[in-house]
């Protein structure tokens, strides 16, 4: 990649601002557990795969700083610190995930120094980034069969890279399809209100010399009655088990305008963005995001001031709507609690 969207270097947590792309390509370097946190909240990262890298990231920072604390101490304050990082996003499940991963690593040393401790919980982070881009690159292999040689495929939001350690998940499965030798072309939608395709997907594509072209979220309809897009093909930040999938705002009627052209609708994502405790997307939690998100691109106001707003940051594509669920470990083609449970034998 010719990007990094995040990494451990010298002490401390790099990411590249993804608020401020493409007008700008600008690394922030984090200290500390909180301004980790806050990160995430204010989107300087997003993607639920690269939400999980972070967080076990700013947990590491976490135990440095309490590394000088006696050990009952140290304990303590971790899991404040863990209990902290699960509040900055609501709906990825991969940021839960990755606590849970970092607690149980900790857990596992309970005779160790808190110095000591750092160092594991480091060297866990950095593995965890690599394991991510690993990851992606089979995801790729596992569902490049699907797209073939001279389709135009449909995304919305940003599962590429920026959502991830590297690679990316649906991005993942386009990169791996050109790798194999297909040409493929990518229609992104601009996915208001934050705009994560028309600023991200289409940056890093475009850089990759992927062909890509940007639409607006309402003419996704009208391009798929028109033949020109044969495929749809999205991530996800947490799927149930009966294979629901909660996914950036507007993915769900893109799942039937999909299902009413009769083009096939795909859904990559790791392993680890499914609730095997969640039976299904009625009980996915939707994060609700700032109404300024809505009424403001950028600094520029384009409501009328005083307008009540709704800015929900997620839907749900029921599983009935989905062609297959792409993961590391396989396919679960159809998506159902069956062939989803499949997935981890």
């Amino acid at each position: 990649m010719s990007f990094e969207t995040i990494e451990w270097k010298n002490g401390q947590v790099v990411m590249i601002d993804q608020r401020v792309l493409p007008r700008e390509e600008k690394y922030l370097a984090f200290s500390t557990a909180e301004e980790v946190a806050q990160a995430i909240e204010q989107m300087v990262i997003r993607g639920a795969p690269a939400i999980g890298v972070a967080a076990a990231m700013g947990l590491a920072l976490g135990a440095f700083e309490l590394a000088k604390l006696p050990a009952k101490s140290f304990f303590r304050g971790f899991y404040l610190v863990c209990e902290r990082m699960s509040k900055a996003r609501p709906t990825a499940v991969n940021l839960f995930w990755a606590i849970e991963r970092m607690k149980r690593l900790v857990e596992a040393h309970p005779s160790e120094s808190p110095a000591r401790i750092a160092e594991l919980c480091a060297a866990e982070a950095k593995a965890m980034r690599e394991e991510d881009i690993a990851i992606n690159r089979q995801m790729g292999k596992n569902g490049a069969r699907f797209l073939a040689d001279g389709d135009t495929v449909l995304t919305h939001c940003n599962a590429g890279a920026l959502a991830t350690a590297g690679y990316g998940t649906a991005l993942g499965v386009i990169r791996a399809a050109i790798e194999a030798g297909k040409k493929v072309k990518v229609i992104a939608d601009e996915t208001r209100p934050f705009l994560q395709g028309a600023r991200l997907t289409a940056w890093e594509l475009q850089k990759d010399g992927i062909p890509v072209t940007v639409i607006c979220d309402d003419m996704a309809g009208s391009l798929m009655q028109k033949g020109m897009i044969q495929k749809v093909i999205v991530g996800a930040d947490r799927i149930a088990r009966n294979g629901d999938a909660a996914n950036k705002i507007g993915t769900y009627p893109l799942s039937v305008l999909a299902r009413e052209h009769a083009i096939p609708f795909y859904v990559a994502a790791p392993i680890s963005t499914i609730d095997l405790e969640c039976e299904s997307g009625a009980e996915i939690p939707i994060e609700e995001r700032n109404p300024r998100e809505v009424t403001h691109v950028f600094s520029e106001a384009i409501t009328p001031a005083g307008v009540p707003v709704l800015n929900p940051a997620f839907d749900v594509t029921p599983a009935k709507n989905i062609s297959a669920l792409i993961t590391e470990r396989g396919v679960a083609e159809p998506p159902s609690e069956k062939t989803v449970r499949g997935l981890f034998r």
